[in-house]
């Protein structure tokens, strides 16, 4: 699918190649577009689709034959791994040392425990339902034992090195990293941006403006639009995929790393902004999980919070914030329907200015 527009700064129209399709679990969209080579950037944003399409399988612990679920299954302590692989560990264990063990990518096994060990079809819960239902709310904790640093990987080697035994699952810093690996690939072009089902990298050498809308988890209502020529924004929270287990008790793929279990903090939802798209992930992750009164912290760039009682806040970058203003805004939540729609990015495509 493409559009022609002009863009501000630009005399001449461009053409924007896209593609939006079933990937992670969610929707995934690419777009490119250059002027002066319109072949090369439909043929990149064709690129960047089957890329994601076999990264999809590669690295989902889902499928039994991916790297991700050999990886797991070995029980040797290193195993070699492809290079795409080794900057997916690295990363998750970036995100655990940044916060101290918060984001851990070691919970493989609780995750399947607690109920995520295939591909969750439809919405799940609806999030009122999950959230009336919900243990006591209290901000999560990492793990005592710190599992995450037995993790190491070996460039020289190409290897990760790990107890035998351990499950990793990277989680949405895979995403992350893979709308990174693509942005590296596209920054040549005059705009293009990745949506990796809520992981999103734009930029390109035009310096096209874009507005990204943050969603709201409770229904389809924008909360606060950002403006950006280049950068990355993610958005997590347990607004979708969430499920009942034993006697009528919630659950959802964001685990306390303490106890293993789902964490109900009182944040359903959280945005990140950042440099990179596997930074942003963490981020919004980590806000989530340190519950309302340490999320702000996790937002340093900018970024949205949005609370179960419906109330929201939107953060500005700390170097945009004058030193007398308060750190964020609170606004009302438009409604609190009972559908179970998840919160996400939009991004526009046809009208950027």
């Amino acid at each position: 699918m493409s559009s022609r527009q002009y863009v501000a700064g630009v005399h001449r129209p461009r053409t924007e190649h896209r593609h939006t399709f079933d990937c992670f679990g969610g929707h995934c969209t690419v777009i490119v577009a250059d002027a002066d080579r319109p072949a090369d950037a439909a043929a990149a944003a064709a690129m960047a689709k089957r890329a994601l399409l076999e990264w999809h399988h590669r690295f989902s612990r889902f499928e039994r034959d991916s790297e991700m679920s050999r990886l797991n299954r070995d029980l040797r302590t290193e195993v070699e791994v492809t290079p795409l692989m080794r900057r997916v560990i690295e990363a998750a264990l970036g995100a655990a040392r940044e916060t101290g063990g918060l984001v851990d990518a070691t919970l493989g096994g609780e995750i399947e425990r607690a109920g995520y060990g295939a591909h969750f079809e439809g919405d799940g819960i609806p999030l009122p339902v999950a959230l009336a239902l919900a243990p006591p709310r209290a901000p999560a904790s990492p793990h005592p034992a710190a599992r995450w640093r037995e993790v190491s990987v070996d460039p020289a080697r190409g290897t990760v090195r790990r107890p035998a035994g351990f499950r990793l699952d990277p989680g949405g810093i895979a995403k992350g990293v893979f709308a990174d690996e693509l942005a590296g690939m596209l920054e040549g072009f005059d705009a293009y941006a990745i949506d990796c089902a809520g992981d999103l990298r734009i930029g390109g050498r035009a310096g096209v403006t874009r507005t990204v809308d943050v969603t709201s988890p409770f229904e389809d209502a924008t909360l606060h639009a950002f403006a950006a020529r280049a950068g990355a924004f993610a958005t997590s929270g347990i607004g979708k995929r969430s499920w009942l287990v034993g006697g009528g008790v919630p659950a959802h793929h964001l685990l306390n790393p303490a106890t293993g279990a789902p964490a109900f903090t009182g944040i359903v939802q959280a945005t990140a902004l950042a440099p990179t798209a596997a930074r942003a992930e963490a981020l919004a992750k980590a806000a989530i999980l340190s519950g309302p009164g340490s999320a702000p912290e996790w937002l340093p760039d900018g970024g949205v919070l949005v609370f179960e009682d419906g109330r929201y806040e939107v953060l500005e970058p700390a170097a945009a914030r004058p030193a007398e203003a308060p750190r964020a805004v609170s606004h009302p939540q438009i409604s609190s329907s009972t559908t179970s729609r998840s919160g996400s990015l939009r991004i526009s495509w046809n009208r950027p200015s």
